[in-house]
């Protein structure tokens, strides 16, 4: 009977402790016939409903609000609170409780207790919570001296800790600048960084007069530190050298706490191995004050296939095949060992990329080695892109170019800046091309565009795939020579030019046609136009930036801002026609827009055709502002997935004195992004077009816009 007994009471905790209260277990008894002087017991158990939280009450209250208290309890809550079920579980019950005493320590009742919890049952049976609450008396902080320091005085200890007298005391807050803080902001660091690995801080209350606390922070400063060896394990795929040529943490240098967070950070940007799972150890050898640093990584798949169709009355099915090997290795290509399904382990990123349907064909090749010379982290990347796109059969416009790229890492202002030099050499041939909505004066003609773009970005982002904290800013111009400013040439045509322009546009037109003036005056002025941009000149600016905050647990915003502008060197040339702005759609399936030479900007709920500047060839300056509210559904690195919610807002202008940053077409909506080792990043958004200006009566719906993510986020 006791064992029956014993075995019914786990049964019930069991359950309990899940939420079932009132689980009900019978104890049914057999004999055992194959067994002598034994029984079977067969437990029937009835779990019933999960117990629900009516209320919760809190008596003894009187400096905080019971409303605020609830909302320290994570775990448990009442019925109809929204986002959360309502559920009593025992051990979130308790730490719920701890959560409550955590806060009146944070605003200095340090007192704080909580001294009975009572619960009972409604008419309903669900249960209602009475928390009685000993608040005590709200402390401040009075004097605090330093003692035991020799490397840095009181006053540079005192500045780093940051607390005042007739601050709240705050004993959470007293423990993170003292001992570790996120941002650095803590006088262990202080020590640490400078090697004082066996540093040790005590704050001793010396006196307590009436409200106010007097501390003595007494300090263990002990030896420096020295790095002995440094580990590196679980890399079955990425060479040690390209993991080692990424840390700030060197045989023989002195221990720095900053340093390996650093090199944390600059591991897990690498993108091969599994954040969540990254251990940094430090084993200590006091005898000799030497420390090992020992860095265990979990490899994961880095590499990325696309594969995707998508369909458009115009061109029919477009296909596309794209791989892209992120941890490539020039070096083992001879080695057939090393090929899974290529080279792999150096760090070198290879490109390859396919498109094609009736009308449009693209190929893309690009190259990156990350330590262009091995010894700095000088980053070489070199590629060519093939570009074609038809006119209903009637003519073409091709693109040729080639690039080769040198990114430098900067130490001033800091060394989370970086600068970029790209060379381009872009050939464009139109033959008999003209497009609705392109902005062109010429249809026909041999353009060149040899730029460079420059580039200082700073990043200081947490992780590549979900930052949820750091910075990324850059700024960037691309600029061609200035030809014009070197000689003088007259575009004008002469009378002979100009005839041989009419009698080639009637020969074009059949010998029948009469020519409008209209026609006649277009034709020259494409020629002249032919003439004006055989050799691009312009500069182009470009500012982004990029904010992560963390607000709490994974829950991630971001907000962003985007701005450019396209300028000419000589009044009498313009603007040139190709390198617009182009704002709306998705950034996928208006693929058009980019042979013609423009960047595009995809704005959520809107298409191209939205803006007026469409109808223009793109703006010459624009601007683009996002908000994202991002919360993880899984951070597994074999399938990132994380949802969220934005705000969106755009345009573009044709010229400089038209600009004004807040007349935008705004947008919000949701939307879900995965990164699919394999496949690169995958997801879509259902946008809400809250200017699209339709006429009245227009259904809802049509304000709305689905698109799809497919291998890289769009501008």
């Amino acid at each position: 009977e006791d064992t029956k007994r014993l075995a019914v009471k786990k049964i019930k905790d069991y359950f309990k402790e899940k939420g079932y209260f009132d689980v009900e277990v019978k104890v049914k008894e057999y004999s055992d016939e194959k067994k002598k002087n034994a029984v079977r017991l067969v437990f029937d158990i009835d779990k019933n409903k999960r117990i629900k939280v009516a209320d919760i009450y809190f008596v003894g209250n009187t400096n905080v609000p019971s409303k605020k208290l609830r909302k320290k309890m994570k775990n448990v809550k009442r019925i109809g609170v929204i986002f959360k079920k309502s559920k009593f579980i025992p051990k979130e019950f308790e730490e719920d409780k701890n959560s409550i005493i955590d806060y009146y320590n944070k605003i200095g009742y340090r007192d704080a207790r909580i001294l009975s919890d009572t619960m009972g049952r409604d008419g309903k049976g669900n249960l209602v919570i009475q928390i009685k609450l000993y608040e005590g008396q709200k402390y401040y902080f009075n004097d605090i001296k330093w003692k035991g320091n020799s490397i840095y005085d009181d006053e540079i200890l005192t500045r780093v800790l940051g607390i005042k007298k007739g601050d709240v005391y705050n004993k959470e807050l007293l423990d993170k600048r003292l001992k570790f803080s996120m941002d650095g902001r803590d006088v262990s660091s202080l020590y640490m960084d400078k090697g004082y690995l066996f540093f040790r801080v005590d704050p001793v209350e010396v006196a307590v007069d009436n409200d106010k606390i007097n501390l003595e922070m007494r300090i263990y400063e002990g030896p420096q530190a020295s790095i002995d060896r440094v580990v590196i394990k679980g890399n079955d795929r990425t060479h040690e050298k390209v993991i080692r040529r990424e840390l700030r943490t060197l045989p023989g240098e002195k221990f720095s706490r900053s340093d390996i967070i650093r090199s944390q950070r600059e591991i897990i940007n690498l993108g091969y191995f599994n954040p969540e799972n990254l251990q940094i150890n430090t084993p200590v050898n006091p005898q000799r004050g030497t420390v090992d640093i020992e860095y265990g990584v979990e490899e994961k798949p880095s590499d990325q296939l696309e594969m995707s169709a998508g369909y458009s009355g115009y061109g029919g099915l477009l296909g596309t095949l794209g791989v892209v090997f992120n941890n490539f290795s020039l070096d083992n290509i001879r080695d057939k060992k090393s090929w899974n399904p290529l080279p792999q382990g150096d760090g070198q990123k290879l490109s390859l990329r396919v498109q094609s349907n009736n009308y449009y064909k693209s190929l893309n090749f690009s190259l990156t080695e990350p330590w262009f010379g091995g010894r700095k982290r000088n980053s070489l990347t070199v590629g060519s892109v093939y570009s074609q796109i038809g006119y209903y059969g009637s003519g073409s416009f091709t693109i040729t170019r080639a690039f080769a790229g040198l990114g430098i890492p900067l130490k001033w202002p800091d060394d989370y800046f970086l600068g970029n030099v790209t060379l381009n050499l872009e050939r464009m041939n139109l033959d008999n091309f003209s497009s609705y909505g392109s902005g062109f004066t010429v249809s026909s003609g041999l353009f060149n565009n040899l730029s460079l773009n420059l580039t200082l970005l700073r990043s200081s982002i947490s992780e590549p795939i979900y930052p949820r904290s750091g910075s990324k800013v850059s700024l960037s111009l691309k600029v061609t020579p200035p030809y014009s400013l070197f000689r003088t040439v007259n575009y004008a045509l002469t009378d002979e030019e100009k005839q041989e322009v009419i009698d080639k546009l009637q020969r074009d037109l059949g010998d029948g046609t009469l020519l409008s003036p209209e026609d006649i005056a277009n034709a020259i002025q494409e020629e002249v136009d032919r003439r004006k941009f055989k050799w691009l000149e312009y500069h182009k600016w470009k500012f982004q930036a990029e904010w992560y905050y963390n607000i709490v647990d994974n829950l991630v915003l971001m907000s962003s801002v985007k701005m450019g502008v396209l300028g000419y060197f000589n009044e009498d040339l313009g603007v040139v026609p190709f390198e617009r702005n182009e704002v709306g759609g998705d950034g996928i399936s208006n693929y058009n827009s980019t042979i013609q030479g423009k960047d595009i900007y995809s704005v959520r709920g809107y298409e191209p055709q939205d803006f007026d500047q469409y109808y223009n060839g793109g703006g010459t300056i624009f601007s683009k502002y996002t908000v994202e509210l991002r919360y993880p559904i899984s951070l597994n690195p074999s399938s990132t997935i994380y949802g969220m919610a934005f705000l969106q807002a755009a345009n573009s202008w044709g010229k400089f004195r038209d600009f004004n940053p807040f007349d935008v077409k705004r947008s919000m909506g949701v939307g879900l992004r995965a990164y699919l080792p394999m496949f690169g990043l995958l997801g879509f958004d259902y946008g809400f077009g809250i200017d699209k200006g339709l006429p009245e009566g227009s259904k809802w719906t049509e304000y709305g816009k689905f698109s799809v993510v497919l291998g890289f986020e769009p501008e």
